[in-house]
């Protein structure tokens, strides 16, 4: 029998592209190949029993500015949203913690002289950020027009930015741990646009994190789809074609490298060697942590955030990220940790806690960078190696072997370089559709790219219903389908 759709990955964006086409009354079976639905998107016991770490993405601001689950009725499926008391924390030598919080102004008076020059590069974003999350996350060509707005600072790179808002250091450190999470160096564009995409959704929706985990949004968004007649089948690999069965449209949660495995000969040549020719970028390395009590740290307003970025001043983590793309190890590199347990009781026995944390590191690297992440966070919560209880290193090629979209341990998805970035302001052909009849990808590698947001699957989604259903959806349209599944509750 033909399926009318089959989704090839369970990542935050099959699960989307699922659900959008199951909300239009189509048949749909998602197939993973890992034990659970999620991709990016678990939470599992990496060292003790009872401490519950994110395997990969852990804090979740795009998604809760995204359109899409804003639509979707995720709560009735048991997603709770926590919110830290501050966005992100920025610890440096010697004095206080600077605070990225949801308060424009608040966030402003901890920079000194620096407050205002904040307040005049977030503000006017800030005001139209309700109508301009639609654009960013928006199909390429959909909302060039409302884009070119950013384009004087959003396709700037860091540093450039830096050196025309700030005069003090701590509003430029604060601005480098943003800039940063682009995995580019700060000199290279558009680093800016992703400092001032996460800042902006600071101050508008928040950082949070979800109560029991990120896989309770797996969790929630498989529950959604079940709700809709989708069927998921985990533990089956794809190795070819070959081993699909037949549907009408088949997605692609899969980045270019994996993609192309499975489509091996089959493809065109000119779609083998765009898919060849795709450039990753720097891995990453993670350490999770069970701890006896919460990180000590040196200012204990840092305690406040989910999010701590420990680099010091923007020089630093400068140097940090410029030496991973250069395959240098860094001595000092810039770390992101994330420290749920002190928000959600769920993740820890009770007195204890969880922590996770990453850097930054050459594409692959066979290199443990577990005592060099571990003396950052020492620098800034002396006595934190003696809370350790026990701890779980993941290198790139773990992180790949967890999930193969992590090509060489690149969290990101690939290089968000200039050209694919201005890429998406251009009308064109449909990124989504492969130029083999009904086949679409729609993985973080498509735009609007990385980040834990659905908008992939989503707008691939629309492109199957369109051109293999004849379904004409609008965005407008398709993003009132949790309307409509919330009436029918």
């Amino acid at each position: 029998m033909t399926l009318d759709a089959l989704v090839v990955g369970s990542g935050p964006n099959g699960l989307a592209a699922a659900i959008t086409l199951a909300s239009h009354g189509l048949g749909v079976r998602v197939i993973e190949a890992a034990a659970r639905a999620g991709g990016g998107l678990s939470t599992e016991e990496l060292t003790l029993p009872g401490f519950r770490h994110d395997v990969c993405s852990a804090v979740h601001p795009l998604a809760a500015a995204s359109p899409l689950f804003e639509a979707l009725p995720l709560a009735r499926h048991g997603l709770e949203w926590i919110e830290s008391h501050a966005c992100a924390a920025h610890p440096l030598d010697g004095e206080s913690s600077v605070l990225l919080g949801r308060s424009l102004e608040g966030t402003a008076e901890g920079l000194g002289d620096d407050g205002e020059s904040w307040v005049r590069l977030f503000g006017p974003f800030l005001d139209a950020w309700p109508v301009d999350r639609h654009a960013v996350l928006a199909p390429p060509g959909a909302a060039a027009v409302r884009l070119w707005r950013w384009a004087w600072h959003g396709l700037a790179s860091a540093r450039t930015v830096a050196r025309r808002a700030f005069g003090g250091h701590r509003a430029a450190a604060l601005w480098a741990g943003l800039g940063a999470h682009s995995i580019l160096p700060l000199e290279r564009r558009p680093s800016a646009g992703v400092g001032l995409t996460l800042g902006v959704a600071g101050h508008s929706v928040g950082w949070p994190i979800p109560r029991g985990g990120a896989g309770a949004l797996a969790g929630a968004l498989v529950a959604l789809l079940r709700e809709l007649g989708g069927h998921l089948e985990t533990e089956r690999r794809i190795g070819s074609l070959f081993d699909l069965p037949p549907a009408r449209a088949t997605l692609f949660d899969l980045g270019p490298g994996p993609l192309l495995r499975v489509l091996g000969e089959a493809a065109p040549p000119a779609l083998r060697r765009r898919l060849a020719a795709y450039r990753y970028g720097p891995g990453a390395f993670k350490l999770d942590w069970a701890l006896s009590e919460p990180i000590p740290w040196a200012d204990p307003s840092t305690g406040r955030a989910a999010t701590v970025h420990l680099g010091g001043r923007f020089e630093e983590i400068a140097a940090s990220e410029r030496a991973a793309w250069e395959g240098v190890a860094h001595e000092r590199p810039f770390v992101l940790l994330a420290q749920p347990s002190r928000f959600d009781d769920t993740r820890a026995p009770e007195g204890r806690h969880t922590a996770w944390a990453y850097c930054h590191v050459p594409a692959g690297s066979s290199a443990d960078a577990t005592a060099r992440i571990e003396r950052q966070v020492e620098r800034f919560a002396p006595g934190f190696r003696d809370c350790v209880l026990a701890r779980s290193a993941l290198s790139p090629a773990d992180l790949e072997r967890l999930n193969p979209n992590l090509v060489g341990g690149d969290v990101g998805a690939g290089v968000l370089d200039l050209r694919r970035v201005i890429g998406t302001l251009i009308p064109g052909r449909s990124p989504y559709a492969l130029p083999m009849a009904g086949l679409y990808q729609c993985s973080a590698a498509t735009p609007p790219g990385a980040g834990v947001h659905g908008m992939c699957g989503f707008h691939a989604a629309r492109a199957a219903l369109r051109e293999r259903f004849g379904i004409r959806v609008s965005r407008e349209a398709g993003l009132a389908l949790g309307a409509r599944l919330r009436r029918c509750a």
